[in-house]
């Protein structure tokens, strides 16, 4: 059972990167692809129905987190607090930014509240790398599974490293890159005429660089942590995650240059959720690891609730499950094509 809500984690988790990710990464761009009202609007209007329900996953994994996981939830939460209240400030800032643009008239609050939304979503991308950075290269869990990290020490990887050091800070630029492509690739489906052709040309100079990272973090991953092998060594079938990331980087470009829109945006997709998927299979039992001692790492078993509590709640997370699915399968068909700016909004 435990192995059940690890899995049913971890997908809620990919669901919130994959999704809400492209909206992150349209912000990122906003100020550059789009040069004018029209073309700001068209951005904004091709997000704007679904980049609040996008952020659902995260919560929604934060409370089954809270559910499945009690110990890896206190754990983290505290020993990430300055983090977690920054990228809080990021997630309401972002809102602010879209929201309030629509709201006012005057140029001088229009300029200023796209600057507010494109420089946190450049930040929160940074920041959620950062996060996955430090999950995989182990934070200094004590004893009592509890642990305290400064935002920087020396930079270096270490029993007792910092929030950031130069491994956080590449994940974190390897996330920037990746969901800037991610979003890139959503506008060129939603966008037409100028706009389309900008989109386009990002996510074509920003592939090289796609790849380039890609292989660089695998080789950083397995310096810093050689242990993430092990689980590739005892079941090979978990090979197929790597090729699929090749393979899925492939598409992107082939199909990209193709103008096949929709298979390159779902490329990126994929792209994304095999890098994750690769990330929890190399980590799996452990959820938390320890820098300090490995034997102080939280596992699916040491943090995991109660079993009668796992199997009464994954009944009502189906229920759940089916209900959230159902929403979005419907928005995105309500909204699918390519944007028009008739009517208010956005």
């Amino acid at each position: 059972m435990e192995t059940l809500w690890f899995i049913v984690v971890a997908v809620m988790l990919t669901a919130y990167v994959v999704l809400d990710g492209f909206d992150l990464g349209a912000g990122v761009i906003y100020l550059f692809v789009a040069r004018n009202t029209t073309e700001r609007r068209t951005v904004l209007r091709a997000i704007g129905p679904v980049w609040d329900g996008n952020e659902v996953w995260l919560l929604a994994a934060g409370g089954t987190l809270y559910f499945a996981f009690p110990q890896l939830y206190a754990s983290s939460f505290s020993g990430f607090y300055l983090p977690l209240m920054m990228v809080l400030w990021l997630l309401m800032l972002r809102a602010i930014g879209i929201e309030f643009r629509a709201q006012v008239e005057n140029p001088v609050w229009q300029g200023f509240f796209d600057v507010v939304f494109c420089v946190a979503s450049a930040l929160l991308a940074i920041f959620f790398g950062a996060a996955l950075g430090n999950v995989i290269r182990g934070v200094p869990l004590g004893a009592d599974g509890y642990f305290f990290e400064p935002l920087w020490t020396n930079w270096r990887v270490g029993p007792h490293p910092g929030i950031l050091d130069w491994y956080t800070v590449m994940a974190g630029v390897v996330a920037l890159v990746t969901l800037t492509t991610h979003g890139a690739l959503y506008i060129v489906t939603k966008s037409e005429g100028d706009l389309n052709l900008r989109a386009r040309k990002v996510a074509m100079w920003l592939w090289p660089v796609q790849l380039l990272l890609t292989l660089v973090s695998l080789l950083a991953t397995y310096f810093v942590k050689p242990e993430v092998m092990n689980n590739y060594r005892q079941h090979p079938i978990g090979l197929l995650v790597p090729m699929l990331v090749a393979a899925s980087l492939f598409a992107m470009i082939r199909a990209t240059s193709r103008n096949q829109e929709k298979a390159a945006f779902l490329a990126s997709g994929l792209y994304i959720a095999s890098m994750l998927v690769g990330a929890a299979f190399a980590l799996y039992p452990v959820v938390l690891p320890a820098s300090t001692d490995p034997t102080y790492s939280l596992t699916i078993y040491n943090s995991a609730a109660g079993h009668h509590g796992l199997v009464v709640g994954i009944t009502w997370w189906c229920l759940g499950a089916v209900l959230a699915v159902g929403y979005f399968v419907f928005v995105f068909r309500m909204f699918r094509g390519k944007v028009r700016l008739e009517g208010g909004g956005y």
